[in-house]
């Protein structure tokens, strides 16, 4: 699935400046969609992390976003492997991270 970012339902966004915020939404998201599709964060193989202005002082926060979640979405760790890529900007101003998760349901 791709496109997961830091928005409700309804496309409120969620946590906005704020990248740990952010991260931790589009896992939510992700998580949704898994269930949705009768699959689990244990079913995925690989995470893609497009993640805006990226710069080596945001591993903290992008880590924190990560970490905040792990119980409450039942992520294993460690994570599958996932790449994490900088880019310009993303589809609106505020979207800092979107996600995208490849998951091989059983």
């Amino acid at each position: 699935m791709s496109g997961q970012i830091a928005r409700l339902g309804d496309g409120t966004a969620v946590a906005p400046g704020d990248l740990a915020g952010q991260v931790a939404q589009a896992l939510r998201n992700t998580g949704r969609a898994l269930a949705g599709a009768d699959a689990s964060f244990e079913d995925v193989v690989r995470l893609t992390f497009y993640v805006t202005d990226w710069a080596p002082e945001k591993i903290g926060p992008f880590m924190a976003g990560i970490e905040s979640v792990v119980e409450e979405l039942g992520l294993p760790w460690p994570l599958p492997p996932a790449s994490l890529i900088g880019v310009d900007y993303l589809f609106e101003p505020d979207v800092l991270v979107e996600l995208e998760a490849t998951a091989i349901a059983q």
